[in-house]
């Protein structure tokens, strides 16, 4: 984790809470380190910005590395219907893809 980095995203949530790519962005550069934190990050994003579809990917595949599976599979379809909504195919295919392995 490079740590100005961290501090430099972690001000930009700070100055713009609303701008879900901020927490997405900290929450990619947590992941390795946080995953606690990366996972709330990205589950807020979730639940206050539906539409922001790259975090539905994210967030589910940290579940899957915590071996939350029920989560994981929440997420996942959640993120298909948002991403269908967003006419993101590429988005589609990947949590499609994500779903597979769980089956």
């Amino acid at each position: 984790m490079n740590r100005a980095r961290l501090i430099q995203l972690e001000k930009f949530v700070e100055e713009d809470p609303t701008d879900p790519f901020n927490k997405y962005a900290l929450a990619l550069e947590l992941a390795n380190e946080d995953q606690s934190r990366a996972l709330a990050l990205l589950t807020d994003i979730i639940r206050v910005s539906p539409s922001y579809v790259p975090s539905y990917y994210q967030a589910a595949n940290l579940f899957l590395e915590q071996n939350r599976l029920e989560e994981a599979r929440i997420v996942i379809e959640k993120g298909i219907v948002a991403a269908h909504q967003a006419k993101e195919p590429k988005t589609i295919a990947e949590l499609k893809s994500l779903l597979e392995e769980l089956d």
